[in-house]
């Protein structure tokens, strides 16, 4: 392989390599801008280029001793738009806040250099990191890098992109209510939704705390190419950080389970269809997990539809109270409609019916813990249809519903505070292309370890969809040239 070519393997194989010697940082930092400035022209997912910080730090990093070498050393990464990295501005995708720059990084990001990864860039979200797509308009749209008739995604939908394209090895981002999976799934991407209190988070520039909702419901995360990667890279983002004081300092890996361990299946699409490239992706998954020693049985875990509806219905709530001003004072029209019409499709709980939903929270997290005493694996869609077109959440009522409505096993997972892992298993051949079907597997509390690993396992029965991509990708750009 050539040093150019560096940018095709993962973080981990990085990893190994730079860490040995075989390669220096530079080189490997070096080969993913070259890949950069190939494919972000056309997909405008990196936002802001760090390039000269970058190569700095890979020279400083070529110069430690091998004892010194951390476990992500020289790994291109990036980081979304909406959390602090010291002397970069934190925008959102807002254009009032362009010039709002961090004062120090956030708890990820410092997590992610403490362990050796170099920033390539920030990538895209939209207005206030709170869509299913990705536009906005400071930098623009995001595009999938498997063709325009997809949404990258959102609202991590640049770094989903991103790392799909081959720009770093390891794409950050967040999620609230699927901002992490539902990039994953428009790209193809393999990622873990963290648990609550997981991964530390704060930003330094923030100018006064986050609701107890979103304080719950949010988490930092990483997106990835392989399953591996994600279990190589993870563990270095849940090092204690005292400025989140809700941080629990959990061991990556838990205590062992009997095997087998038993997975619950099930393919409730909760009153919509199912679109049989969906079915066709869950029992490849299924297949693929029984071939590997799980025991998978079809079997409805509790309350999934009602948890995910009142879930996000409370979280509109809060939003309606703290964060609306802000979107009627510095959003587009385009994000207050949105929002209007995230307030019809979600009505807002509100007063005292939204403190008893806060309560009734505990009720609906103790069900599923004990549930996964019997099966602490979940098996399940992530959406019932494949990912949807750019836009499609903006065509009102009806947009909203088939965009977001119909996520309830996304958002639930953040209100029940569990991990959530979601990679693709099936490439759907769609009428305007090739397109990525992902499912989502939930684990119980302080587990993503085992998601993850139930994760490697299918891909090694299921090989991942990323040089598929770069095929399709080089035969795009071929034919677009001709």
């Amino acid at each position: 392989m050539s040093r150019a070519e560096l940018w095709t393997l993962g973080a981990a194989e990085l990893a190994r390599l730079t860490r040995a010697g075989d390669i220096t940082a530079t080189e490997a930092v070096a080969s993913a801008f070259g890949r950069m400035d190939a494919v972000n022209p056309d997909l405008n997912a990196v936002v802001v280029d760090t390039r000269a910080d970058a190569m700095a730090r890979a020279a400083l990093l070529d110069t430690l001793p091998a004892s010194d070498r951390g476990s992500l050393h020289g790994v291109p990464v990036t980081i979304k738009i909406n959390v602090d990295q010291k002397g970069e501005a934190t925008s959102n995708g807002i254009l009032a806040f362009k010039d709002l720059i961090a004062p120090a990084d956030a708890p990820v990001v410092e997590n992610l250099l403490r362990a050796g990864a170099v920033v390539i860039g920030r990538t895209n979200t939209p207005e206030f990191s709170f869509r299913a797509d990705t536009d906005n308009p400071l930098f623009g749209r995001t595009h999938n890098p498997w063709g325009r008739h997809i949404s990258a995604g959102g609202s991590s939908g640049g770094g989903g992109a991103a790392v799909m394209a081959g720009i770093g090895a390891l794409a950050h981002g967040n999620d609230i209510g699927g901002s992490l999976r539902f990039p994953a799934s428009a790209n193809g991407a393999v990622t873990v939704k963290p648990g609550l209190g997981r991964v530390p988070a704060w930003n330094p520039s923030q100018r006064s705390e986050r609701g107890l909702l979103a304080q719950m419901m949010s988490v930092q995360g990483l997106m990835c190419r392989t399953a591996d990667d994600l279990a190589h890279a993870m563990p270095s983002l849940i090092a204690p950080d005292p400025r989140d004081p809700f941080h629990a300092p959990v061991p990556w890996h838990g205590a062992a389970l009997g095997v087998p361990i038993k997975v619950a299946f099930t393919r409730n699409p909760h009153g919509y269809d199912l679109h049989p490239e969906v079915e066709t992706a869950l029992l490849a998954a299924r297949d693929a997990l029984m071939d590997a020693g799980y025991v998978v049985e079809e079997v409805e875990p509790p309350n999934m539809f009602e948890i995910g509806r009142n879930g996000y219905r409370a979280l509109m709530g809060e939003i309606a109270s703290l964060l609306k001003p802000d979107i009627d004072t510095y959003g587009s029209d385009t994000i207050k409609a949105m929002f209007n019409t995230y307030f019809q499709e979600f009505e807002p709980i509100t007063g005292d019916d939204l403190l008893r939903m806060m309560a009734k929270r505990s009720h609906y997290a103790r069900a599923w813990a004990l549930f996964q005493q019997d099966y602490p694996l979940v098996l399940m869609p992530f959406l019932p249809h494949p990912f949807f077109a750019p836009d499609r959440d903006t065509e009102g009522v009806e947009g909203a519903h088939d965009v977001l409505g119909c996520a309830v096993y996304s958002y639930g997972m953040n209100f029940l505070g569990l991990p959530a892992g979601c990679l693709p298993t099936h490439l759907a051949h769609m009428p305007k292309g090739p397109q990525p079907i992902n499912v989502q597997i939930a684990a119980p509390r302080w587990r993503e370890d085992l998601a993850v690993a139930a994760m490697q396992s299918i891909e090694s029965r299921i090989p991942p969809v990323a040089k598929t991509l770069w095929s399709h990708m080089d035969s795009h750009s071929s034919q677009t040239n001709r």
